[in-house]
């Protein structure tokens, strides 16, 4: 494993050839082969990435600090939303102008990696530590044994309580584990409680990963090995019925969250709890202001499964037709492995995948309550799911487009089943 200064002294006497480049019409896309990486050159990055303000203020710190150590190479960072993100890099990619460096998702792996968009980082394997990851970890960004991203952390589906809002309403927090049926009844003792000021809750069927872990409790998975669906119509239907009751007003109405969108209802204190992923917790904290937020198991009805999973998702990736990958690589180790990182995002990328990175994070506060509570959830982890089908982005933003639009009576579930897999049919031929 390297130190910074000796990667440093190695990376000024490398020299690399840059990848071939494809755009997603086949054409090439960047400036061919690349000369050896010159820390005298004047270097310009794109950077992007999906989140929130408080992400945004700790890229911006990690951008200062990558800039100090290279004087040379500047990083053009930008961001936006999650469903904006994808839809923008559609559009960049057919047109062969994807950013030098991006935040990546697993979700998307195949489709960008398949038609030749996204670099093989062994092509720069002298500028990245991959030492530094569990291979369990580092296989999450490998598709047919070529690493092209890797994770800046790894989390757990998780239920999140706004303890200040329970405290207000004089309501226990919600337990963890129980069954749907007993966190529905619970969410309905807040919204009760309260009178509807403040909602026990969102109505869990929205999510995809919800229905993941519905069928990861019966030993099956959303999608197979083979690229295909691993569940059936009745399957979803049953799942998108089953939210019918907190749908009746227990849960937040979908218009009110129309209205607050960006922001989650939970992120706005209008609800009491929300279900994401565990490294959700800084930013749930900094958009709600609220001075404590716990974290809790999700409900399950199959006590002693292994529903849950290490979710090491949220990733980094450098365009095949970057001009810089040797550049590029820098940042994206620094992204991923750098103290620095640790010490500024702590575990709001998830809990830190690499070696490097968790040296420089302080698992105190908010980190150490992230730790606290993949250990808490430990017996309910297993095997990560296949990788992610071609086009399951979209899939999954199908899946929420159309539980949003139940949730607001412009669907029944009947007709949501039905576009949903006749989407499925078009995206997965």
């Amino acid at each position: 494993m390297f130190t910074i200064r000796a990667r440093q002294r190695m990376l000024a006497a490398a020299a690399l050839t840059g990848a071939a480049v494809l755009a997603l019409s086949g054409c090439a896309s960047g400036g061919g082969e690349a000369s050896a990486y010159d820390p005298d050159e004047e270097v310009t990055l794109t950077f992007t990435w999906w989140g929130n303000d408080d992400r945004a203020q700790r890229y911006q710190q990690l951008i200062d600090a990558f800039e100090e150590e290279h004087p040379n190479i500047t990083i053009e960072g930008n961001f936006t939303d999650f469903p904006s993100y994808w839809e923008k890099r559609k559009t960049e990619a057919a047109g062969g102008g994807l950013p030098d460096v991006w935040q990546f998702s697993d979700s998307y792996l195949r489709e960008y990696a398949e038609p030749g968009l996204l670099l093989d980082l062994d092509e720069v394997s002298d500028y990245i530590d991959f030492d530094a990851f569990d291979d369990s970890l580092k296989q999450t960004g490998q598709l047919d044994d070529v690493q092209y991203s890797l994770p800046t952390g790894y989390s757990a589906w998780a239920v999140f309580l706004n303890d200040g809002l329970l405290a207000d309403a004089g309501i226990e927090p919600y337990e963890g584990g129980t069954s749907y049926e007993e966190y529905t009844e619970w969410m309905a003792s807040v919204t009760e409680a309260t009178g509807g000021a403040i909602f026990g809750g969102t109505d869990l069927t929205q999510r995809i990963q919800n229905f993941e872990n519905v069928l990861r409790a019966k030993g099956e998975n959303l999608y197979t090995a083979d690229g295909e669906l691993g569940f059936t119509e009745d399957d979803l239907r049953d799942f998108w019925e089953s939210g019918a009751a907190a749908r009746d007003g227990i849960a937040v109405p979908q218009q009110r969250l129309e209205e607050l969108s960006p922001k989650s209802g939970f992120g706005a204190n209008l609800t009491a709890s929300e279900a994401s992923w565990s490294n959700f917790l800084g930013g749930y904290l900094a958009d709600s202001g609220a001075e404590s937020v716990t974290l809790v198991a999700p409900p399950t009805d199959e006590p002693g499964s292994k529903d849950l999973y290490r979710q090491a998702g949220l990733q980094v990736a450098i365009s095949a037709g970057t001009e810089h990958p040797e550049a590029a690589a820098m940042w994206l180790d620094f992204v991923v492995n750098s103290e620095q990182a640790g010490e500024i995002f702590g575990t709001t990328l998830g809990f830190p995948a690499s070696e490097t990175k968790l040296a420089g994070t302080k698992l105190e506060g908010v980190d150490k309550q992230v730790a606290d509570y993949l250990d808490s959830v430990a017996d309910r982890i297993g095997e990560a799911p296949p990788v992610p089908v071609v086009g399951y982005g979209s899939l999954e933003q199908t899946f929420w487009d159309l539980g949003k639009s139940i949730g607001l009576g412009a669907l029944s579930v009947d007709d949501a089943v039905d576009q949903f897999f006749a989407e499925a049919q078009v995206i997965l031929g």
